[in-house]
């Protein structure tokens, strides 16, 4: 109660300071055009520019209004058939969320990653800390596909790849999910990758498989067995969470079950950089030409038109929230 007071007393407070800000941008306009200062009219104008890019900003955080929007995150990445080409690609994507999280000064954490046999991953799993961390990441679930000039090919021939992305909230103390430990198998087994020499000699990591609705998570961050079987019962729990959360959106919108569908055939968007280069976003048709900025984490234009369309349904384009 105390956070959701916090949280309301912000908003109220940035509206409050931007109503003041523009009020006096104003009369500084009519001050100076009374006065013939043209230099005054000129600051007056600049200064509401600027508190259009603000209001649009707080515009798009309103859309973060779920009831884990605000929480941490978890983002599991995961090649898809095609080897080399589809793991290198998940490489890619998980370096494109993890500069994305970087821009917005969050946290990043990697709980687990298979490497690939020559080249990318196999699948990660990465923890992403600061406010609204999911909100913002919850609408990048969904397969992503790429177009490209194979630099595994000798022939440079064009490649089609293919790697999907989850993202499940991080649960607090105000959520309470039961888990019958009888219902989940618990596997240990060697970390991969860097990490001493007791990591890769110890059964250290360790993976949750809950029975009844085939969920898998796995963690191999820590050194100790038993710190990865904490983070790796929490990685269930969050799970469950989120499997509930769209068991519930669904019902509440049967029409619109569809458009949040989780499913390896279904993509949410296309990233081509061969023959021409251009990212498009299947649900939203939201478009960019440079691919090498989205790549390099410039994805939040798909995110708010994504966020815009789950909040106020229908085609929605990015000038709609601005």
């Amino acid at each position: 109660m105390m956070r959701e007071r916090t949280e309301l007393e912000n908003a109220l407070a940035s509206v409050g300071r931007l109503t003041s800000e523009l009020d006096d941008a104003v009369l500084l306009i009519e001050l100076g055009d009374a006065e013939g200062d043209a230099t005054a009219v000129t600051e007056g104008e600049v200064a509401i520019r600027a508190l259009q890019v603000e209001a649009a900003r707080l515009q798009v955080e309103t859309l973060l209004s779920g009831e884990a929007d605000q929480n941490d995150a978890y983002l599991e990445v995961h090649s898809g058939a095609g080897g080399t080409e589809s793991q290198d690609w998940a490489n890619i994507l998980m370096r494109m969320y993890t500069r994305w999280a970087e821009k917005r000064r969050y946290k990043v954490d990697v709980l687990d990653v298979a490497d690939g046999e020559e080249a990318g991953i196999k699948g990660a799993t990465l923890l992403i800390k600061g406010h609204n961390a999911y909100g913002w990441l919850k609408t990048e679930t969904g397969v992503h596909r790429l177009v490209r000039i194979s630099p595994f090919d000798s022939n440079a021939r064009r490649h089609t790849s293919f790697a999907s992305v989850w993202v499940y909230p991080v649960i607090d103390d105000r959520i309470i999910i039961e888990v019958n430990e009888s219902d989940c198998r618990i596997d240990t087994f060697r970390a991969q990758g860097a990490g001493g020499q007791h990591i890769n000699t110890t059964d250290s990591a360790v993976r949750i498989t809950h029975n009844p609705t085939g969920i898998v998570v796995s963690c191999q961050q820590e050194r100790s067995q038993h710190k990865n079987r904490a983070k790796a019962w929490d990685m269930l729990r969050a799970r469950l969470y989120e499997r509930e959360l769209k068991i519930r959106e669904e019902k509440a919108n049967a029409e619109n079950a569809g458009k949040s569908e989780i499913g390896w055939g279904h993509q949410i968007r296309s990233y081509v950089m061969q023959p021409y280069q251009m990212v498009k976003d299947l649900r939203t048709g939201v478009v960019s030409n440079t691919p090498s900025d989205v790549l390099d984490g410039d994805i939040d234009m798909f995110m708010e038109a994504a966020l815009a369309q789950r909040v106020y349904g229908g085609d929605v384009e990015v000038a709609d929230i601005d």
